[in-house]
């Protein structure tokens, strides 16, 4: 269980506040990669289908949050660079188009349902393994490493991002 406190609550945190939060956002490489982050510079996280994750959007992500982008249902996930949040949430047009995965046909234009944000690349990384997460102590707390965790977007303690920072300067 996380600790109470060990992140900012959605009526903790302002337009006007300076703090970063830091996040852990998951993607599949087939849909998103890092590679598909260094060509764009800049891609929209859409196609977010669960409430918590898409609240941590509306209500709590700002822009200039750090982001662990990290490679999901693959042969080796783990973290593959470092990004930003580089917008405020706004409506992911894929739920209105019939043709996508993502469409909704309960959401409408007049009121949306989901929601993304634009992420930027800082830089791509060597890959942080899962494997290599788990064995690490200081990030045992971390939230997307419990078993059982499904969500795409996760929030990342300060220490926790300083550990993974340490980790990732570590060549291997």
């Amino acid at each position: 269980m996380r600790p109470v406190g060990a992140w900012q609550t959605p009526t903790s945190r302002t337009l006007t506040d300076t703090p970063v939060t830091y996040w852990l956002m998951k993607s599949e490489p087939s849909e998103c990669s890092i590679d598909d982050l260094v060509r764009d510079g800049v891609v929209p996280w859409v196609g977010v289908r669960n409430y918590q994750a898409r609240n941590f959007m509306r209500d709590v992500m700002r822009i200039r949050d750090g982001v662990l982008f990290y490679h999901s249902s693959c042969p080796e996930p783990g973290i593959a660079g470092l990004a930003a949040v580089a917008s405020a949430a706004y409506a992911d047009a894929t739920q209105f188009d019939p043709k996508s995965p993502y469409h909704d046909p309960k959401s409408t234009p007049d009121a949306p349902r989901w929601l993304h944000v634009d992420v930027k690349l800082v830089r791509k990384t060597r890959l942080l393994a899962l494997a290599e997460m788990r064995r690490q102590p200081q990030l045992a707390t971390m939230q997307a490493l419990a078993r059982g965790n499904r969500l795409s977007i996760t929030p990342v303690t300060p220490a926790e991002w300083q550990a993974v920072q340490t980790l990732l300067a570590d060549p291997r």
